[in-house]
């Protein structure tokens, strides 16, 4: 239900001029009827009477009255709202940046820390949901806060966590429309872990242990549990196997009496048989005649009965073909980047923001450890010797490990969104980054792409582009032939037309050659090439796309110009940034290389 413009706003007005919000009277009399509504009444009634007791100092009455009070749900609106889940999971992106935005703000006059802790508590039973299903795909540090998508039963969900730094509420905010909403939020993201839980067999909602959340134990303070439902349908089933085993024993007997009945009756209904099947050969006999023949108009008359595709969707499924091949490979991967971190055991300093490394770390399969100053519930400490990777975010320190790799947090963030395990070279304490770029954008073709290529890729395209230019060096080698041969048989063939004998025409083509050797040898400076030759598929190409705007219409034409100067636009802003890259590349080098040189002229 949302405001409506009318047509003539001045009569839907009843003549009045003045800004209103108008509404449909279906909608504000399908509003009339809800639920909450009754017991927005019966809560002012509440108050009133509330009022009235302590005016006349009636404690005992004040009382019964506050244990009594009316309280509303919102079960039935988010039953009406989302039919199905996979509505509800489309809905969630907004709720989890309300209640992840307020599980940082402080308690105020206008926010009560029990909004605040549920808010917490809601978030952290999200998160190990993630972490338990492995459905987290890209994460993306921002100015904002940390973007995290995930894929849960065949729904991305995006949302924004804000940084935890300390926040000042400001007081020009309506809190009182957010809280309002976050109000709705809450319950909504109540049904939706109760079903993501149950679904995974998990208790929901999970204990709490107060100890380690007074500790700032984060994730590790709530305990996630599995329900007994396996355990219970395991002796569901053997109970009805003996109950069915017990009947069996009854049916038995009663079989056996049934048995030696029909076996009296069994020379007469063999008799009968035999007759049946003499009149049925003599009816097949008379009838194979006409079934050859509807059969054949049956296979002549048929028609492929393939189901219409009814959307787009289902039509790029139906022309999209997948090999067992193409399925397995993508499981494969999928599940190796689900298990990304599975090997490595980190470890956080201080500095770093755990509550975002732990839960990305965890959610990939890695074990995590960190700093006592950052809260209780470490699995192990600094010196332990399973620890691979040491996330560190200042300068180099004196006494390191050498069983293990100090890196920067970016390097955790590049790893997930790159699907694999990036070389830590640029990523060491001390190093300039790389520039950390966002998983969410989708280059088109013609766009600038920012190169973030390792040794590795590098080499690898290196390889590629060579056998790329053998490639092509070949197939020119081979059209180059293929028209030598054809203008050498076109000659042969003017030379026969002449009268020529084939003899002198031999003579002739020989003497032709040895006389171009001769100038190319006398020659000091050969010709310089004009540029490389184009071969016969871009000339066939070039000369289709002429032919095409010649069969334009005027307005096809400007419709084609204004598409090209677009792209050449495009491809103008485009060399514009590689040429700035280069120059700073070049800039940097040369600092590089003054700065070694003031060096060595020191020493």
């Amino acid at each position: 239900i949302y405001p409506r413009e009318p047509k003539n706003k001045k009569k839907a007005n009843k003549g009045s001029t003045a800004p209103t919000t108008l509404y449909y009277t279906k909608d504000i009399q399908y509003l009339a009827h809800e639920p909450i509504l009754k017991k927005f009444r019966e809560y002012k009634i509440f108050i009133k009477k509330l009022n009235k007791a302590l005016g006349k100092q009636q404690l005992s009455v004040a009382k019964s009255l506050e244990k009594n009070k009316p309280v509303y749900t919102l079960d039935h609106i988010i039953k009406e709202r989302y039919p199905a889940f996979t509505d509800a999971l489309r809905d969630l992106d907004d709720a989890l940046c309300m209640l992840f935005l307020f599980a940082t703000f402080p308690s105020t006059d206008k926010i009560k820390s029990e909004t605040v802790a549920n808010c917490q508590q809601l978030s952290l039973e999200f998160q190990h949901y993630v972490i338990r299903s492995r459905s987290l795909r890209k994460v993306f540090l921002s100015i904002k806060g940390i973007y995290y998508q995930i894929e849960t039963k065949g729904q991305t969900i995006t949302w924004l966590v804000p940084y935890q730094f300390s926040q000042q509420v400001p007081n020009d905010v309506d809190f009182r429309v957010m809280l309002t909403f976050l109000e709705f939020y809450q319950t909504f993201v109540g049904f939706v872990n109760f079903k993501l839980y149950t679904d995974m067999n998990l208790v929901y909602p999970p204990k709490l242990d107060i100890s380690k959340d007074d500790g700032a134990a984060g994730l590790n303070a709530i305990i996630i549990e599995e329900t007994n439902n396996f355990s219970l349908a395991t002796s569901q089933v053997k109970a009805d196997q003996q109950l069915v085993g017990g009947a069996l024993s009854l049916e038995e007997s009663a079989q056996k009496i049934n048995s030696e009945e029909r076996l009296k009756t069994l020379p007469k209904k063999l008799v009968e048989i035999k007759n049946k099947d003499e009149r049925a050969v003599s009816e097949i006999t008379s009838d194979s005649v006409d079934n050859t023949e509807t059969e054949e108009a049956l296979l002549d008359d048929f028609i492929d009965q393939t189901p219409v595709p009814s959307t787009s969707q289902e039509q790029d499924v139906l022309t999209q073909t997948f090999t067992y091949r193409d399925i397995y490979s993508a499981s494969v991967a999928l599940s190796e980047f689900e298990n990304l971190f599975s090997k490595c055991v980190f470890y956080l300093s201080r500095e770093v923001p755990r509550y975002s490394l732990e839960f990305i770390i965890r959610a990939f399969g890695g074990q995590v450890g960190w700093d006592a100053t950052l809260g209780v519930g470490s699995p192990f400490t600094e010196s332990d010797d399973r620890i691979t990777h040491h996330i560190i975010d200042r300068p180099i320190i004196k006494d390191q490990f050498l069983t293990r790799v100090y890196v920067q947090p970016q390097w955790v963030y590049d790893c997930i969104n790159a699907r694999k395990l990036l070389k830590t070279k640029q990523y060491r304490p001390g190093n300039e980054l790389p520039p950390h770029m966002s998983p969410f954008v989708e280059h088109k073709e013609g766009d600038y792409e920012p190169e973030m290529k390792n040794d590795f890729e590098e080499m690898a395209e290196e390889t590629s582009a060579r056998s790329k230019e053998q490639h092509d060096q070949d197939s020119d080698y081979v059209e180059n032939e293929t028209d030598n041969e054809d203008m050498v048989y076109q000659m042969e063939l003017e030379a026969e037309a002449a009268g020529t004998p084939f003899a002198k025409y031999k003579e002739n083509q020989a003497k032709q050659i040895n006389d171009g050797k001769f100038h190319n040898n006398s020659s000091s400076k050969p010709r310089a090439v004009s540029g490389k030759k184009r071969t016969s598929k871009e000339i066939e190409e070039q000369e289709i796309k002429e032919l095409a705007k010649i069969m334009m219409t005027k307005k096809q034409k400007k419709l084609y110009s204004k598409m090209q100067y677009g792209k050449k636009k495009q491809e103008e802003k485009v060399l514009n940034l590689k040429r700035k890259k280069e120059e700073i590349d070049r800039q940097k080098k040369n600092v590089v290389s003054t700065s070694v040189k003031d060096n060595k002229k020191r020493k």
